[in-house]
């Protein structure tokens, strides 16, 4: 962790410093602009060497998100504005060799005093600081706004084997709701309500219920309390969920949270699959809901067993898995014998930072994750990944909003999105 916030640093003020040639250039000498440039980022760096060196990085108080945030608000845009200037430089740069050539090669050229490159142009300078403003305000919305700004996203899923009693089944998914990071009651218990409007006949919870310590879900308790669905409330366990990522007193205090956090789940009406699967029954006809703890690839860790939780399946029989990791899919789903028709997870936030337009979707999450948000499918087998309904680290979303997934279920050939 503190590896990489000081490679994040690093990258920050090698940017900083390049960046401020276009601020030093457009600003035309006035001192205040330099001033303004460089306290708010020595400021939030100070606070950040304190979190570090204080040891309260530690224990990941909410406090650091929004400073986390705000060492975003800085870089961020100076990434997006600097391709302005690296442009502007290598016309500069051909300019100089030009003119450097011209004189070197000129009758009595070659002994000038200098001057080959042209200075920085103040139109340059000025567009570099308008393609920052785009996502320095983009930043500033989703902060204010977007974290809090749920959306329902709907999807039909057709399956030639699915009962004919579970036909047009509905099933509302939320995933990583890290309590730890709210601080609006209001907020959420309208997305809680608005998942409730959505009359599903299941629910479904795919993990990440805190960021570390089962505390954070005390004053969410009640809100969380009001999901329900005729069908039952349905839970698993993320990565965040097992107090991975903070200093525990010993191994039985850490132990202890864990217990206390699956209590949680129960107190407030879900059933916590723990690498088990359960039957839901309709008209007399069954599919069966399979759960696992979380299992990650890299260096998260995998206390999911699929082969526990699917133990016994039917050949015949149809079957949604609930994996935090949407990486669970291709190392161990997608091999599985057994046909796992829907596999719905979480995890990737769609790093609260992208683009989606019709037809077009980006997030720097894909290069890490190839399934990163929405749905997948190969050979009849489907993956979907919520993007979560609350935000971790950045205390915004932009671009990338909460999610509310309802998934319709429909026999048929047909596929559909």
């Amino acid at each position: 962790m503190i590896n990489r916030i000081f490679f994040l640093m690093s990258l920050w003020l090698f940017i900083d410093l390049y960046f401020f040639q276009a601020v030093s250039t457009a600003a035309g000498g006035h001192a205040a602009a330099y001033w303004a440039y460089w306290l708010f980022d020595g400021a939030v760096a100070a606070i950040i060497l304190f979190f570090i060196f204080s040891g309260r990085l530690a224990h990941r108080p909410r406090s650091l998100n929004y400073v986390f945030g705000l060492m975003l608000l800085s870089l961020v845009p100076k990434l997006v504005g600097s391709p302005v200037l690296l442009l502007e430089d290598v016309g500069r740069l051909l300019a100089g060799a030009f003119n450097w050539a011209g004189d070197a090669f000129s009758p009595g050229g070659g002994d000038s005093a200098g001057g080959y490159f042209p200075g920085r142009s103040r139109i340059m300078s000025m567009l570099a600081l308008g393609v920052a403003a785009v996502p320095f305000t983009g930043i500033i919305y989703g902060v204010a706004k977007g974290r809090y700004q749920y959306t329902v996203r709907r999807i039909k899923l057709a399956f030639p084997d699915l009962p004919d009693a579970f036909n047009g089944f509905t099933i509302t998914q939320l995933s990583d709701i890290h309590s730890g990071s709210f601080d609006n009651k209001a907020a959420v218990a309208y997305g809680v309500d608005l998942a409730n409007r959505q009359h599903s006949d299941l629910f479904v919870f795919t993990g990440d219920l805190v960021n570390n310590e089962a505390a954070e879900m005390d004053p969410w308790i009640d809100t969380f309390s009001n999901l329900k669905a005729p069908m039952g409330q349905f839970s698993i366990l993320g990565n965040h969920d097992y107090g991975d990522y903070i200093q525990w007193p010993d191994a039985r205090t850490k132990a202890e949270n864990l217990e206390s956090l699956k209590a949680v789940h129960k107190k407030i009406g879900f059933r916590l699959l723990l690498n088990e699967r359960i039957t839901l029954e309709k008209d007399g006809q069954r599919i069966n809901l399979i759960g696992v703890e979380n299992w990650g690839k890299g260096g998260f860790a995998k206390y999911g067993d699929l082969q526990k939780a699917a133990a016994g399946l039917q050949k015949d029989s149809f079957n949604i898995l609930l994996s935090h990791d949407p990486s669970h899919w291709e190392a161990e789903v997608l091999p599985h014998p057994e046909k796992i028709h829907l596999t719905l997870s979480g995890h990737t936030h769609g790093m609260q930072f992208g683009v989606e337009l019709p037809g077009f979707r980006w997030s720097p999450i894909k290069y890490v994750y190839p399934q990163w948000a929405g749905v997948y499918e190969r050979a009849g087998r489907y993956l979907y990944v919520n993007r979560g309904f609350g935000f971790l680290g950045f205390p915004g979303r932009v671009g990338i909003l909460p999610e509310i997934t309802v998934i319709t279920l429909v026999k048929g050939g047909t596929v559909n999105g």
